[in-house]
């Protein structure tokens, strides 16, 4: 799960590593103009993807500290961030306040992981690190071909006035989106994701927020860089392609495009393929994990589930392989990705 709320993905872990890989995101340095969503009942492509960017640009370039609260399958988690931007410089700082202690770091790609019950800190370099208030993973025109945008009133969240928008699925692989955004910036305040029924699978809310916060870069290089009496781990994650690695996707699952693919570093020969690999796909929105190891007749069972909130997974043997699909999508999509991964003849 890419660490859109409180990386629920964890639940499943296929290797520690790889649960901290998320759908890599394009840069840009423009921030689309002001879309008022109270005016789109139905909206044309360009102007639901001027709104969608319009969020996602102010997601990072924002200074701002705030507690958010994430409520999924009959459970509670709650974490706290602090953000900044100068010029290209991007870096924030989340800690969580529940369950196991844990404070991550992220400057620019750079990514340290301070788990201090175990005086442990990880270090790795990865495309992207998508947090709550950062919904979209990819600005682009192909969500307004699966998505439907539509105005849904007013709101006041964390002491802000708020503009709410529902992202409606035009298909049953797909769940929707209820949205809150600040209405002078479009910073997310709060989601909600929604099933077939528009019933709430997963909720993530600011409690409280501090916009352009007076948040300090070298205050939290200094924290980020402070790793005295913690073991160092780097986790050996090289970025691939799933052709390298001898897989393939037979049928394509509607919207959903490649984004990335990582392997594990072993002594196994890469070209072998049989290194532990996750392969990510995106509708733009919702993701999509593809995780392949070699199939450990005393660690796998036969096909098994899982549902928390709105992260399903599913996984099942694939010949000599281990297959885990996983992702905020029906569990229906899962299938159908599981069905049309096959090894290179």
């Amino acid at each position: 799960m890419r660490f859109k709320h409180l990386s629920l993905l964890a639940l499943l872990v296929w290797a520690q590593a790889a649960t901290n890989l998320v759908v890599a995101q394009p840069a840009s340095n423009s921030v689309a103009p002001a879309t008022n969503p109270t005016a789109l009942v139905a909206t044309d492509a360009k102007s639901m993807n001027d709104w969608l960017l319009r969020m996602h640009e102010s997601s990072k370039k924002r200074a701002y500290i705030g507690t958010y609260v994430v409520s999924s399958g009959g459970s509670m988690s709650a974490a706290k961030i602090w953000h900044l931007c100068e010029g290209s410089q991007q870096i924030e700082r989340v800690e969580t306040l529940t369950g196991a202690p844990r404070t991550i770091f992220r400057h620019n790609d750079k990514v340290v992981t301070f788990l201090p019950e175990q005086k442990v800190v990880r270090t790795e370099k990865r495309e992207s690190v998508a947090t709550f208030p950062d919904l979209i993973q990819s600005a682009d025109g192909r969500i307004a071909d699966f998505y439907t945008l539509k105005a849904d009133g007013v709101e006041r969240i964390a002491g802000l006035e708020s503009d709410v928008v529902l992202l409606l699925p035009k298909d049953n692989l797909r769940f929707g989106y209820r949205v809150w955004t600040e209405q002078k910036r479009g910073l997310v305040v709060k989601l909600q994701t929604l099933d077939a029924g528009g019933q709430v699978l997963e909720q993530a809310a600011f409690s409280e927020l501090q916009l352009d916060a007076p948040v300090k870069m070298d205050k939290l290089m200094q924290m980020m860089a402070k790793v005295d009496g913690y073991r160092a781990e780097q986790p050996a994650l090289v970025k691939t392609t799933a052709n390298a690695q001898g897989w393939l996707l037979k049928a394509p699952v509607a919207g959903f495009k490649p984004m990335s693919c990582y392997k594990r570093s072993t002594s196994v020969d890469s070209a072998s393929g049989d290194e532990p690999m996750q392969w990510i796909f995106s509708d733009g929105l919702a993701s999509v994990s593809l995780f392949v190891e070699p199939f450990d007749r005393q660690r796998h069972e036969k096909e098994t589930s899982m549902s928390m909130g709105a992260t399903q997974s599913m996984s099942k043997q694939l010949g000599p392989y281990w297959l885990t699909v996983m992702g905020e999508v029906p569990v229906v999509t899962l299938r159908l990705f599981a069905n049309a991964l096959e090894r290179k003849k």
